[in-house]
């Protein structure tokens, strides 16, 4: 997974801002099968303590034995996302949320807070192709962004895609777009209900029509990488093929070559995949249209590097790197190919490798490992090495000459986050995004030669960050492990315990948890709420070594890390437990689930957003099997003995007083499958002996990243806010 899956591709970032048809099988492992007997229904039943009306819910008598444990499965047949008695129960759970959610005091001024920083005017830096400038935009008053384009940098601005022309309902969102080097094309990605799922079509810029020939669907994964003659594009493309298994879908993804004016099942297949689902497939071409690298992603990390030199016909695949798994990326250059890698140095170091000979033992060490920071990311701007790092959690920017030699560091406006230099391999202006927990996105124009920046574009956002201090603290996890975690708060507010305060994570996939803006995150924080951040193991923030730390049989670190979090917060009289509210999305769902259950007496209230709760079944469906490297599998002891000691669905204890939760689902989650939020509601509903609710609200038109209208982002927000204010005591 990466729950939140990103491209290691610079792809004109928006700066500013699988499905199962039938209940699945059983895993295999241990004895691995269900009971002998058939599969017996109970009466749909409302659950006897609720303090609301839920939906009746019936359970099956499910059991499956792994390793001589017995596994019971009592809502398997909410797997079933076709089945209309499954549509009727899960209608039935979002109208009972709306109704509730609509009753609770502030939700109508938080909307409109909400409203107020997220109905802003932002736009991209410009991408230069061939004699045109490409960039996106999004009016104040309009619910999405439009991209443009114009001759040479004053030309009369065009509309190149209006994204909500997509789709009448406005559910059709926009992936990458991708202009030609020649800027006479682009090829773009539509993704209906706002899934992964996406098509691949391409435009003719100066007609603004589409082609009825290059259309490509199984774009998943595609990002176009244009030959530098803008005669066609290499992209990675899983097959649409009913008979594959959704779960199977990564395992046959595969490199092709698409020529322009070629209807897409012509495509030249340039790598297939070896059928393992476990990994995924990600391309760079060369700007000289030399080399293409792909990069095979496992879980969080990378566990295969490989390259093919194009000016070669029938020239075969090259291994980089095989046999070693960790953070690592490659892409070429000027005929040298550079290597991002962890082996051998946890915070990450960079090599220049010959491809006539690219051995390990002919591998030069350009970018030593820092003895403070973690090397993010690694690209080729104005010709230069542009560096990211991390330092205790907050980005910095490095420029070196691809020789080895450090030139200079970009100032930054502060401690807080940025992606890297983003522009072009032979041009010296630069663009660089910064944000911060009370610092709206701005864009700083850079010289890579100079170092200089200065600000191009400032997001105008009604906020004030003057009341507020944001500290980085350190405190003790369970095993003695010192956690970073960032704390904001108004610099007024008494440290006596009466603050309410949202504590958020993540802790897997190598992904890190830096400062960034949030309208949500502001919103609490006007209130009068407090805000913190841990930076807990199983994320990249303090390199490889912390990453392992917090994935397979060691991933109870992550919530023992963030239970820590809330204790200290606790201890040091920052808030109380009536006042303490979880929140978690994606794995982070997972975290808070597991969080709400080691303990239920720790919060107030949870948000759980598009969670992985079901550890002993979710590889079997969406991108699942993707996941496997990050949590392990349930066909082996050991790991299933991990999983199942925390799995949150299966660990829900009947007569426990469980905080308030909202369970916040999307209905066309292709990532990760909705019947994870599904039957743990079903579970919570059942078990809570507390009074309070337990509610599950499904957004619509909606995939993992949730929709990408401003208006749904809004709702959501203010449902989410007034239901954590709604339940901490006053």
């Amino acid at each position: 997974m990466k729950p939140s899956r990103t491209s290691t591709l610079a792809v004109l970032p928006v700066l500013l801002a699988a499905c199962a048809s039938a209940p699945t099988p059983p895993p295999e492992g241990g004895e691995g099968a269900v009971n002998g007997a058939p599969t017996q229904t109970k009466p749909a039943e409302p659950a006897k303590k609720a303090a609301l009306p839920y939906p009746a819910t019936k359970t099956v008598d499910v059991m499956e034995t792994f390793f001589g444990t017995k596994v019971a499965d009592p809502y398997r047949w909410l797997e079933d996302e076709r089945s209309p008695e499954v549509q009727a129960w899960v209608k039935a759970q979002d109208e009972l949320a709306r109704n509730e959610l609509a009753k609770l005091p502030k939700r109508e001024e938080f909307a409109k807070k909400l409203a107020a920083l997220s109905y802003l005017e932002s736009m991209s830096p410009p991408l230069r192709r061939g004699k045109r400038s490409f960039w996106s935009e999004k009016p104040a008053d309009k619910e999405k962004r439009t991209t443009y384009w114009r001759e040479g940098e004053k030309g009369e601005k065009k509309v190149l895609i209006d994204i909500a022309s997509l789709s009448a309902d406005g559910s059709t969102s926009l992936g990458a777009w991708i202009p030609s080097y020649d800027g006479k094309w682009v090829a773009y990605i539509v993704h209906p209900n706002n899934a992964d799922a996406g098509e691949l079509r391409l435009r003719e810029v100066a007609t603004g029509k589409d082609s009825t020939i290059d259309t490509i669907p199984g774009a998943e994964y595609a990002i176009p990488l244009w030959t530098p003659k803008s005669d066609g594009f290499y992209y990675v493309r899983v097959p649409v093929d009913p008979k594959i298994p959704a779960s199977e879908l990564p395992g046959h993804s595969e490199v092709r070559f698409h020529k322009l004016g070629k209807k897409a099942d012509t495509d030249e297949l340039v790598l297939a995949k070896n059928g393992d689902p476990e990994t995924e497939l990600d391309a760079r071409l060369s700007r000289d249209g030399h080399f293409l690298v792909v990069n095979v992603l496992h879980g969080g990390n990378v566990n295969g590097i490989k390259f093919l030199d194009l000016r070669k016909k029938g020239a075969a695949w090259v291994d980089l790197v095989k046999g070693y798994e960790g953070s690592q990326s490659a892409f070429a250059y000027k005929g040298v190919i550079y290597l991002r890698t962890t082996e051998g140095s946890p915070r990450g170091r960079v090599f220049a490798v010959d491809p006539a000979r690219p051995g390990r033992d002919q591998w030069k060490e350009i970018v030593p490992e820092s003895k403070d920071a973690v090397l993010e990311d690694v690209s080729i701007v104005g010709g230069r090495l542009a560096l990211t790092y991390l330092r205790k959690a907050t980005s910095a920017i490095e420029v070196w000459t691809t020789a080895g030699k450090k030139v200079h560091a970009i100032e930054l406006p502060g401690l807080g986050t940025t992606g890297g230099l983003f522009g072009e391999p032979d041009e010296d202006r630069a663009y660089y995004y910064f944000t911060s927990f009370t610092y709206p996105g701005s864009i700083f124009e850079a010289s890579v030669e100079s170092g200089e920046s200065k600000l191009w574009y400032s997001l105008q956002a009604p906020v004030d960050p003057a009341p507020y201090s944001v500290e980085q603290v350190f405190y003790p996890s369970k095993d003695g492990t010192q956690v970073s975690m960032f704390v904001v708060r108004r610099k007024d507010a008494p440290k006596d315990g009466s603050v309410p305060y949202l504590l958020t994570g993540y802790g897997g996939f190598n992904i890190s948890k830096t400062p960034a803006f949030s309208a949500m995150i502001y919103t609490w924080l006007e209130n009068g709420g407090g805000f913190a951040m841990p930076n807990l193991r199983g994320g990249a923030e303090y390199g490889e070594e912390w990453h392992r730390a917090g994935m397979l049989t060691k991933k109870q670190n992550v919530f023992d890390d963030f239970i820590a979090a809330a204790e200290w917060l606790v201890k040091e009289k920052h808030t109380t437990p009536d006042r303490l509210v979880a929140y978690g999305g994606s794995n982070g769902g997972l975290l808070v689930g597991a969080a709400v259950n080691q303990r239920p007496d720790l919060w107030s209230a949870v948000l759980c957003a598009v969670p992985v709760l079901d550890m002993i079944r979710y590889p079997l469906f969406g991108d699942g099997k993707t996941w496997v490297a990050e949590y392990g599998s349930p066909k082996e002891e050991a790991l299933f003995k991990a999983l199942f000691s925390y799995s949150p669905y299966h660990n829900v204890k009947a007569g426990t007083k469980y905080p308030a939760l909202l369970m916040l689902s999307a209905d066309a989650d292709d990532r990760v499958h909705p019947l994870h939020a599904w039957k743990t509601t079903a579970a919570l509903q059942a078990a809570q002996a507390g009074d309070r609710p337990i509610l599950m609200r499904v957004e619509k038109h909606a995939g993992h990243g949730g929709a990408d209208m401003v208006k749904s982002r809004v709702e959501q927000g203010a449902d989410m806010l007034a239901f954590a204010f709604g339940h901490v005591a006053k």
